[in-house]
């Protein structure tokens, strides 16, 4: 007969048999992480102190950055073991001015934000008054994709040259 303790005891390694594991490092660190097509955080979330669990088998890691230009790979993640995306992005031109600037808030501080369907970031990097996106004047759509599940928000705005517009 098996005890509770023998049991508790083995638990961990249990949930070692179906699960693997991701971590990043990635230059830059606020470069969003998507995982077979699912936005699961900015990679300096999976550096050192937490890992992305998977099941194991191969997963498409996809790095955004909308400054930097995308990587993609493949990767095989094995059960019980962690598997690290290493990858430095090469950066794009920078755009002209003039600008204005987009702001996010939104509960959910590492919640995706797209403009024009295109990843840009996530909330917190555009939440206070020192932060935010730099858009040329005109017209937007802003979509807000919380990580853990929530509403979205998605709105149309309109960006004036010398003008902070907040979505939230």
């Amino acid at each position: 007969m098996i005890t509770l303790a023998l049991l508790l005891a083995c638990s961990p390694l249990i949930g070692q048999e179906k699960t693997g594991y991701l971590k990043t490092k990635v230059n830059p660190g606020r470069a969003g992480v998507f995982v077979d097509g699912k936005y699961v955080g900015p990679a300096a979330n999976f550096r050192i102190a937490r890992k992305y669990a998977l099941a194991p088998g191969e997963h498409q890691v996809k790095l955004v950055e909308p400054r930097f230009e995308e990587a993609s790979t493949t990767v095989n993640v094995t059960a019980g073991k962690t598997t690290t995306v290493s990858e430095t992005l090469k950066a794009k031109p920078l755009a002209k001015p003039p600008f204005g600037v987009l702001r996010t808030v939104h509960p959910d501080k590492f919640a995706a934000v797209y403009i024009n369907d295109a990843y840009f970031g996530h909330v917190d990097e555009f939440s206070n008054f020192a932060q935010g996106v730099l858009l040329n004047p005109g017209d937007y759509n802003v979509r807000i994709e919380p990580v853990s599940g929530g509403n979205a928000v998605n709105q149309k705005i309109h960006i004036e040259a010398g003008k902070t517009t907040i979505v939230k």
